[in-house]
């Protein structure tokens, strides 16, 4: 026959997870104290009570000292669930009857086996006294193949000194404590108790004898001959025999040296989850799936985090966490729970709460539904972590990722964000960027330092920011360079026009300066609008023309055919400048030499070098074409080379042809003349070539 046992607490999921843990008994359960005593009333057969001692109506005292002052339940073991801070009322509930104590959060492992050691007493019990009147037999065959050790002992009271005289014992105690039953009878189980654990064993066994409590359980060790210690569980219980006044004892031992080896690994890891916990800023939890969240359980944490004792929440106590909460997230929250639990997918979601203090902290939850044997959710468990520092930081770093950190205004890679989302946005409306292109500021920089030139930019920057809408956007692009990106406007006159009041706003701080500036205007079509880099570089192609009109101190200028034309040519040529510069083979570079008459002789003085390139795609360049580009690229460093070696090739035919005093003149850039190694370089050449330099002009 089964056993059955009754659980009483008013915990609904205490006593739900203690009834699963028993699944394999007979298991009825209690709420209060007034249905325990109904059950035990209805069901006289009832083996083990696990009993709450915190319940409504009735509370477990109550009913310990109902079961003691009742007869019927002489033989009923009560084992109460205690907490581990309350070990008061672990002793008292043992001195009003109970046989054992189990402490919450309940231990599987633990649960069963003291179930098991209690149900083998009941069963010794009952088998003891069948071999008393009639089965001897059967019991001495329980006894001696037990699983767990037994012995059976008497008092014996000699000189005022209680001695334990030892009446039998099964072989597994002497497998247990590593002794013979010669030498056990021998010693007594005093010697060879754990100094440390010896004092309460014996405090509890007078208390036995003494009549003032039916049994008593406990942890101690036992000391084997080798050194070794056992950790064992004993439940010692008196028997009562008509043996003329003898008073006997049974006691149950079992091996709990690997529970205890569990237990410490377990108590580590508490400690250390302890540790991590009290080092994260947030709390752990576990809920209901509801609408309050109804926190079952929150760790110290709670506090720091939410400004509420961690009661507070509990059971919605004084608050519920949908209320702490921030309104915006509620739904969203519930939501993403409602997706991710079907697919029992783990949980993560960021939200805002507000604090007791009213402050609003940025919290990440992480968590994972529990579900029962039907696939229902059971509870929610998680942590949730205050990452308030963490968001504020990634907000800085989104923050100076996209703006100018000196103007404050939006940079490049965000305007670039921006075209290109728009880039994929069907849209009739008209757009367009505009340049303001106020590089002269850098002058200022010389005469009056670089602090006053940014105070300059600043000035600028916040003067164009005025003009910003909902439709135009202004953006700092580069050092000295700002972009209005606009939408929705009519035509060319409307951004001219836009441009005018620009003009108006920049005059009213650049003339003070006396500087200029330009502004460059592209308008963005089906064929340009995805290339950020290409827009930039003709937007500053636009209002660099624009700042070299010569009727005005601030241009405005159109990107259009006409100047992608000379862009494109301008590159063309920075092409034939660089092949010229670097391929030794090519031979697009020409020198035409211009001769200087000296009237009074009527003589050929002098020759004058001018550079010309017969380009194989261009065709003729003009030097007043090539010259500012190949300065501008940092090409005429060794473009200029080129033009010397020529130019002494020449005087070499020269020298040949019998004209050994006639000379060159050669231009040289100031960008060659400054070069470090230029007059190295030179003297060089001429030492290699064995060119006179007196006949070498230089202008």
């Amino acid at each position: 026959m089964l056993a059955k046992i009754l659980i009483a607490d008013d915990s609904a999921a205490d006593r739900l997870t203690i009834k699963n843990m028993l699944s394999e008994y007979v298991t009825l359960t209690a709420c209060d104290g007034e249905e325990a005593m109904l059950l035990l009333d209805q069901h006289p057969d009832i083996d083990i009570l696990i009993l709450g001692l915190s319940m409504p109506k009735i509370d477990g005292f109550e009913i310990l000292r109902a079961l003691k002052s009742d007869n019927r339940y002489k033989k009923l073991r009560t084992i109460i669930l205690t907490v581990s801070d309350e070990p008061e009322n672990e002793i008292k509930g043992l001195k009003m009857g109970a046989v054992d104590y189990i402490r919450k959060p309940v231990n599987f492992d633990s649960l069963r086996a003291r179930i098991e050691v209690h149900l083998e007493y009941l069963k010794l019990q009952h088998l003891y006294e069948q071999k008393i009147h009639r089965q001897e037999l059967t019991f001495d065959t329980f006894f001696y193949q037990a699983p767990i050790g037994i012995y059976i002992s008497h008092a014996r009271v000699s000189n005022g000194k209680i001695e334990v005289v030892f009446e039998d014992m099964n072989p597994k105690f002497e497998e247990i404590v590593g002794r013979a039953k010669k030498e056990i009878f021998k010693l007594g189980w005093e010697k060879f108790t754990h100094p440390d654990d010896l004092e309460e064993d014996l405090k509890n066994y007078e208390k036995l004898i003494a009549g003032e409590i039916d049994s008593y359980t406990m942890d101690k060790r036992y000391i084997r001959p080798d050194g070794s210690e056992v950790w064992v569980n004993i439940i010692v219980a008196k028997i009562d025999l008509q043996d003329g006044g003898r008073f006997s004892q049974i006691c149950l031992v079992q091996d709990i040296s690997e529970r205890k080896e569990i237990e410490k690994s377990l108590k580590e890891s508490e400690r250390s989850k302890e540790v991590l916990l009290s080092h994260i800023p947030g709390m752990e939890y576990r809920c209901s799936y509801d609408k309050d969240w109804t926190m079952q359980y929150v760790s110290a944490g709670c506090y720091n985090l939410t400004g509420y004792a961690p009661e507070s929440l509990l059971y919605n106590r004084d608050i519920t966490f949908n209320e702490v909460i921030s309104p915006e997230y509620r739904e969203f929250l519930w939501n993403e729970w409602k997706r991710v639990i079907p697919r029992k997918a783990p949980f993560k979601y960021e939200y805002e709460i507000t604090t007791a203090q009213g402050e609003r902290k940025r919290v990440l939850e992480m968590g994972q539904a529990i579900y029962n044997e039907k696939d229902e959710v059971e509870a929610l468990e998680g942590i949730i972590l205050d990452i308030s520092e963490r968001k504020k930081m990634e907000d800085n770093l989104k923050f100076i990722s996209e703006h100018d950190t000196w103007t404050g205004l939006y940079n490049r890679r965000y305007l670039e964000n921006v075209l290109a989302r728009d880039a994929e946005t069907v849209s009739t409306e008209k757009r367009a960027l505009i340049c303001i292109n106020v590089s002269p500021i850098q002058a200022l920089t010389l005469t009056y330092g670089f602090n006053y030139a940014q105070d300059v930019v600043k000035k600028v920057a916040d003067a164009l920011r005025m003009h910003c809408t909902d439709k135009r956007q202004l953006y700092s692009t580069f050092q000295n360079r700002f972009i209005f990106y606009v939408k929705g406007y009519e035509d060319k006159e409307d951004l001219i026009q836009f441009c005018r009041e620009l003009v108006g706003t920049l005059e009213s701080i650049l003339s003070i300066e006396r500087i200029g500036g330009g502004i460059g205007i592209i308008e963005l079509n089906e064929d340009n609008k995805c290339d950020m880099g290409q827009l930039s570089k003709n937007l500053l192609v636009a209002s660099e023309k624009a700042m070299n009109l010569y009727n005005a101190d601030i241009g405005i200028c159109f990107f259009d055919d006409e100047l992608e034309a000379e862009v494109i040519r301008e590159e063309e040529i920075k092409a034939e400048l660089a092949r010229i510069s670097f391929d030794e083979n090519y031979d697009g570079l020409y020198l035409k030499f211009q001769p200087i008459l000296d009237l009074r002789t009527n003589k050929i003085r002098d020759f004058e070098a001018l550079a010309r390139i017969n380009s194989e795609k261009l065709g003729l360049l003009m030097p007043g074409e090539f010259i500012p580009l190949a300065e501008k690229n940092k090409l005429i460093i060794p473009f200029g080379r080129k033009v010397i070696i020529k130019a002494f090739e020449f005087l070499n035919k020269l020298r040949e042809n019998g004209y050994d005093s006639v000379r060159v003149s050669i231009n040289i850039s100031i960008n060659q003349l400054v070069g470090e190694d230029f007059i190295k370089d030179l003297f060089n050449l001429i030492d290699e070539m064995k060119v006179n330099p007196e006949n070498i002009v230089l202008e």
